[in-house]
């Protein structure tokens, strides 16, 4: 999938399918995929042998069946826990051998200093024009256009007045801001700005058409079946 075209509405997975399958795991993006998502959105972090591995939160307890920060364990101590009904935590590559060229992706970066070895990853796997990096932090953002202008960056936003602002003020291709401040008028900035707009997490069909109707370029979704 290209990310250049703006005419068409982009419905991208949350963390996979995670209404019906574990969050982050292969089988939520397999579903995914199968139930019609554009794009995977995804977060990624590193392991203490500094592999990247698909997993929102610091710690593993919410969504495995072990204790303890990623950050201290090894990605084979990671593979030993269950994320979900028999599912293992991903890697990024496993992310991508599964997705590439069905698929869009959506990298959010959880944490500082692997900025690069995303980077890296999206080039090996020739999905530079298939991905959009993101984080709600500027800084990392900055990052990686300095490590490649033309990786696709995009910039969280949970609440601002001008959340293009501040996507232009990093260099970010795409803004992000949470469902509850998206107006006509900012979609319209957005595009003045040529800037691509997805807002987030939108499960409700009649939610979803009215953004459509807005111009909302995407919307991220735990339901990608019924937008």
């Amino acid at each position: 999938m290209s990310l250049t075209g703006k005419s068409s509405f982009v419905k991208i997975a949350h963390r996979g399918a995670s209404a019906y399958e574990p969050e982050n795991t292969l089988r939520s993006f397999r579903k995914a995929i199968e139930i019609g998502a554009d794009m995977i959105e995804f977060d990624v972090r590193q392991t203490l042998d500094g592999q990247l591995v698909v997993i929102h939160d610091r710690r593993v307890n919410r969504t495995t069946d072990g204790t303890g920060f990623v950050s201290d364990k090894s990605l084979g101590e990671l593979k030993e826990l269950d994320a979900g009904m028999g599912e293992k935590i991903p890697t990024l590559e496993e992310a991508f051998e599964l997705g590439r060229g069905r698929t869009g992706f959506v990298i959010e970066l959880k944490e500082n200093g692997i900025e690069e070895k995303v980077v890296k990853r999206v080039r090996e796997f020739g999905l530079t024009d298939h991905t959009f990096i993101v984080s709600f932090k500027s800084p990392r953002l900055r990052v990686i256009k300095e490590i490649d202008p033309d990786m696709k960056t995009g910039l969280i936003v949970l609440a601002s007045t001008n959340p293009v602002k501040l996507a232009e003020r990093c260099g970010a291709d795409a803004v992000a801001p949470f469902r509850w401040f998206v107006s006509k008028k900012l979609v319209e900035r957005a595009k003045e700005s040529g800037m691509f707009l997805f807002t987030w997490t939108v499960d409700e069909a009649e939610r979803c058409r009215a953004l459509v109707d807005i111009g909302v370029h995407g919307v991220v979704t735990n339901r990608p079946d019924l937008i």
